[in-house]
């Protein structure tokens, strides 16, 4: 069995009102009239108040630290520019994150962590942040590290099923989960709708969980069941490339709709392997990757906007950080869970490149 006993978060230093940043992008992208209404539309629909950056300029008119002070901002920044400013802040934002989740623990000592698991598909390097993770918190140097790089929103899912798989095989398993992403550094300013969208909903977070394979005093969350599917009549829907100038995204409106059309099979084909039905989950946490596709889930499961309303808060508080979001929505949820709440599940989804789409369910556990 496999359990998280621990979870913690963290968002960038620089707190971005969501009309600042439209104020910002108008400019940066040298709209016209037209394309700038649009603009401020798409970012008054999008469910944000607020997004975090490493990068301070977002919230600002001029005077910039890492884009160019002229109005084109050329030369833009490159891939490699943008890597710099990774490794310069995924350390700091990932180790927020970590000792916000090991303060559930004080009894934990760190070198017992058994393995390490490290999620970001906004940066690189190596020696990577596992081994900077590892330096900086103490822990042993013979602990079983694995990287998950590039996969997107629904990573997260990933991590939790290989700290599943390590706690299911060694009683003593700790498994330190970590997803760190800096969305923000990988800003396009042509005007295309991919670019108008990915520069409405993405912002900076990381996210920490603690798995181990018994659980703890207080209110955990056993790993019941996964089930993954792939909708690949939309793998040219969302994508996630690198380029000259930074990583670019395709997030087409399309999105929504297949994500409509596969989600209530996927829910039934994870439910189906432990005889539940749909009428047994109790809570929902969903990856918040737009007011849209938070709305599309509800019509289509049957559920309330008050079901969801975990995934809508971190929608609005943070926007979409890609793959600590999940966690963040989790977070928020498990902080209000009681120990009345004893057994119950939690449905949880998030959405990638691919088309993937992960599901997970979790029960609730006192002790």
């Amino acid at each position: 069995m496999s359990f998280v006993t621990a979870l913690g978060s963290a968002t960038a230093p620089h707190a971005l009102p969501q009309s600042r940043v439209a104020d910002f992008m108008v400019r940066a992208m040298e709209l016209g009239p037209d394309d700038a209404r649009k603009l401020r539309a798409v970012f008054r629909a999008s469910g944000i108040e607020t997004r975090y950056s490493v990068i301070e300029d977002y919230g600002r008119t001029g005077d910039f630290d890492f884009f160019e002070n002229n109005p084109a901002m050329e030369p833009f920044p490159s891939t490699r520019r943008r890597m710099e400013l990774y490794r310069r802040h995924a350390l700091s934002l990932s180790l927020d994150a970590v000792h916000q989740c090991l303060a559930h623990t004080p009894d934990l000592r760190r070198d017992s962590i058994t393995h390490l698991v490290v999620v970001s598909c906004t940066g690189m390097y190596a020696p990577g942040l596992d081994i900077d993770l590892v330096k900086a918190l103490g822990l042993n140097s013979s602990i079983q590290r694995t990287c998950i790089n590039f996969m997107g929103c629904y990573a997260a899912f990933n991590a939790l099923k290989i700290a599943a798989a390590a706690c299911q095989s060694n009683p003593e398993a700790k498994v330190l989960v970590v997803c760190t992403e800096l969305c923000s550094i990988h800003f396009q300013k042509e005007n295309t709708e991919d670019n108008l969208l990915a520069n409405a909903l993405f912002g900076d977070g990381s996210a920490a969980v603690l798995v181990e394979s018994r659980p703890r005093h207080g209110i955990g969350l056993e790993l019941e069941e996964f089930h993954c599917e792939l909708a690949t009549e939309g793998e040219h829907d969302m994508t996630w490339t690198v380029g000259d100038l930074g990583f670019e995204m395709r997030l087409s409106s399309y999105v929504p709709e297949i994500i409509r059309s596969g989600i209530r099979h996927l829910t039934r084909s994870l439910l189906a392997k432990i005889g539940q039905r749909p009428a047994g989950i109790s809570f929902y946490a969903i990856h918040p990757g737009g007011k849209k596709i938070l709305e599309t889930i509800e019509a289509e499961l049957g559920i309330s906007r008050e079901h969801n309303r975990f995934a809508y808060e971190v929608l609005r508080r943070c926007g979409n950080m890609s793959s600590p979001t999940v966690l963040f929505v989790l977070e928020a949820l498990w902080k209000q869970l009681t120990p009345s709440d004893d057994q119950r599940r939690i449905l949880s989804f998030a959405f990638g490149p691919g088309l993937t789409l992960e599901s997970a369910l979790f029960k609730v556990t006192t002790r």
